[in-house]
Formats: C-alpha cells, structure tokens, sequence
C-alpha cells in the first residue's frame, strides 16, 4: 500500500493532542524533522508547545530515509529492525539522524512517539491490549511470591541481597536484565504449571532494586562497573547460602551471557542453564553509550530505548511496565552493567570447552531483539555442541516481562525436559 502522509499541521496537531508525547516534549525548544524521500514533515516547538518558527535549530531532531523504508517503518505492525528509529539506525536499515546527541536522548521518547502517530493502527485510539489473568484477580488476593534479604560475602564485603521465591521443586534461580530488577519475573511466579515443579527464585544485583548497596564500600567514590569475577560469583555463592541442590540458571540479557558463563566456568554447580537474549560477544564500546548515564539525560531515555528493544505486538501494557522498570534504577547502573554486557564478557574462543553432558545449555533468542540478535543466538548453539536454540518469534529483548503468555509457550518445553 502507497505510504500516505498528513501535512505537516495534521501531525503536529496529532502529537500535541497525544499524552504520551506532551509529557515526553515538556521544556522541548526545538523539534522534529522527518525527511520521507523528497518528502519533508517538521513540528517546531517552543517550550514544548507549537511554535511557528524554528527559534532553536540546535535542539531539533532530524531522521531521514527513503519512501521505502519509512513505509516499513510506518506500517501498523512493522517487522523486526523497522519497529523503532534506534532498531532501524542500529541495523544498518536505511533510516539516519541528525542533530546534538545530547538532544536526542533527551527527547527522544517524544521523536519516537511522534513517529508512533503516523502508523494507521496508533493514529486512532485502540482497544486495550490483553493482560494476563493474575493481573485482574479480585481485592485482597495475594499474589505468590515471597520476598526476603540474604547475606552474601561478595569480594571481600558484606552484601543484603534481596530475593522472592514461590514454587517448590528444583530450584531455578532468575537473573534480570542489566539496569533493572527481579520483577522482570514476576509472572512466571503466578504459573502454577511451572511452580508445582520448580522452586523459582529471582534476585536483585547489588545496586539493583531493593539489594541496596554495601554499607562496608564507599561505592558514592567510583565509577560503579559490573565485572565479570564478581558478578558470576552472586549466583554461586546465593546458592550455596540457601542450600540448594542441583539448581538451574536462567537469565535475560546481561544474564543470559551470565548464563553462558556459568555453563563454562561453574558446570560443577548448575544442572542447566537457560540463557535468555544470550550471545557469544556483544559488540560495541562502553564509550558509545555515553547518554545512558549523562547529567542532562534523565532515565526517560533509557526506558524508551527499551521499549525499542521489544516488539510493537507485545501487549502495550507490559510494554511500558518493562519501560517503566528501567526509568526507576539507580542512574549509574545500567550503563555501569553494561561494562559486563559488551566490555568483559566474550566466550567465542571458550565456548566449545561447555559440556552439555555436564550442564545443560538452552538458548531463547527473541526475533525483535536488535542487541543480542537472533543470529548471535543461533551462533552460539552452533558453537555450544549439545545445546539447543529456539527463535522466539513475535517478542523482543525482553520477553518475560514484555509478553509473559507467548515466552511461557518457550520456556515450558524446556522445563519439561530439564524436569524429565
């Protein structure tokens, strides 16, 4: 279908009449600009209202592509890599920006929203998207889980770690994504298909959610850095602090390395691992993501950066809850967990020495995810002899929290035979 476009006015008037976009443009003095072919639509602002002139070319926004491409951009439910301008960007996939940035970061959860309005199925008000049963249970119910604090000696100093379990069976301990918390896993608690076998148990990182950190370091004076020496010891030690036997490991993103590192260096301590988004090497620089922890950024960036990561199908309200998770962390953390995630971790010379007669190793890639890529994931089960790869089609980056009902269809087949 031919890509059809309003006049500049019409889309300014349909974002400045959007609440998603009025709170993410609040103070705006600049705008946005979108080159479509010869084709141009622009939205001036002024202190986050409609201005008629272009008072600040240094806070504006510009993103350009062919007609071909913003028409897979624009569609109502685009494919993997046109969902989001980053994905797009990131890829190599046609569309580039311009502008300051900072600037950029800063607005662009209200950029992406504007270019949101333009898809015909985002353009009119929807129907409210699907939620899952636990989510509508009547007053005064009790969801599964319960939360309680550890004390683990994690180099050399004192740290509470704060963990929910519910379940019973073998255990599975949950590592969450880099920059956030447990509650990533919330709804695999409330499946009791799941909980009458295994005992699930998802904890916090130091500096994460409520594992606050250590009184012992003066963490206030440095550089927060997740390493890998460190990190791989939380699991291990958690599990030797609650007694658990033959337990397994699944984690998503920066657990889902985690997990292949586990596989390798600690096979003597997990029956299997579940590795989430996980990868042999992530590419890239710390350096490049500068904006992630920058005092004229707030946490808005990343939680639209993230939003990014997931597919447009997964139901909106989960989609922004895993948004709204990454908006309320520690500023320093996710960028400081990302050290891990594209610095130190790379197991491309190390992963055929994995045992899967030892420890189990399954691999969950999700089709929408543009960081730890569908394909890096199937790399890896190719260099992992006895492990298995399933591409999940129709999620993203973080599946658990962002479409609960399809990653369980996943995950089960993989319990079932973990259990078996």
């Amino acid at each position: 279908m031919p890509l059809s476009l309003p006049s500049s006015d019409d889309w300014a008037d349909r974002c400045l009449n959007d609440g998603e976009f009025q709170l993410a443009s609040r103070h705006w003095g600049g705008g946005v600009r979108l080159d479509v072919g010869d084709e141009t639509l622009e939205l001036l602002l002024t202190n986050g209202a409609k201005s008629a002139t272009d008072e600040n070319p240094g806070g504006m926004i510009e993103i350009s592509g062919s007609v071909e491409v913003w028409e897979k951009v624009l569609e109502a439910n685009p494919e993997r890599f046109h969902n989001d301008v980053m994905a797009n960007i990131s890829q190599g996939c046609g569309l580039q920006r311009r502008g300051d940035a900072v600037v950029f970061a800063q607005y662009y959860a209200a950029a992406m929203r504007a270019v949101e309005l333009l898809r015909p199925s985002l353009a009119e008000p929807g129907a409210i998207s699907q939620t899952m049963p636990h989510d509508n249970r009547p007053h005064g119910t009790i969801d599964a889980p319960i939360g309680r604090y550890v004390h683990l000696n994690l180099d050399g100093h004192d740290h509470r770690i704060y963990f929910e379990e519910a379940g019973q069976g073998i255990p599975l301990l949950m590592q969450h994504t880099a920059g956030c918390h447990s509650s990533q896993w919330r709804h695999l608690f409330e499946f009791p298909e799941i909980t009458e076998r295994f005992r699930l148990i998802a904890y916090d990182l130091p500096c994460h959610g409520k594992s606050v950190p250590p009184v012992g370091v003066e963490w206030w004076d440095e550089q927060y850095l997740l390493k890998g020496a460190f990190l791989r010891s939380i699991p291990v030690k958690l599990s030797e602090a609650l007694g658990l036997v033959d337990p397994v490991f699944m984690g998503c993103s920066v657990g889902g390395l985690l997990a292949l590192d586990l596989a390798h260096k600690h096979s003597d301590v997990f029956r299997a691992v579940i590795s989430v988004e996980g990868a042999l090497k992530i590419a890239g620089k710390l350096t490049d993501y500068g904006e992630l922890y920058h005092p004229q950024v707030n946490n808005e960036y990343k939680a639209r950066l993230m939003d990014g990561l997931m597919a447009s199908s997964s139901p909106k309200p989960y989609r922004k809850e895993t948004s709204f998770v990454y908006a309320c962390g520690w500023p320093p953390v996710f960028l400081g967990d990302l050290y891990y995630y594209i610095e130190d971790y790379d197991l491309r010379q190390d992963a055929a020495e994995i045992d899967t007669n030892a420890v189990g190793v399954h691999i969950l890639s999700g089709e929408y995810d543009y960081s730890g890529t569908s394909e890096l994931g199937k790399a890896a089960h190719e260099a992992i002899p006895g492990s298995t790869w399933q591409n999940m089609k129709g999620v993203g980056h973080f599946p658990m929290s962002e479409n609960p009902q399809a990653f369980r269809e996943y995950l089960l087949p993989i319990l079932d035979r973990i259990a078996s």
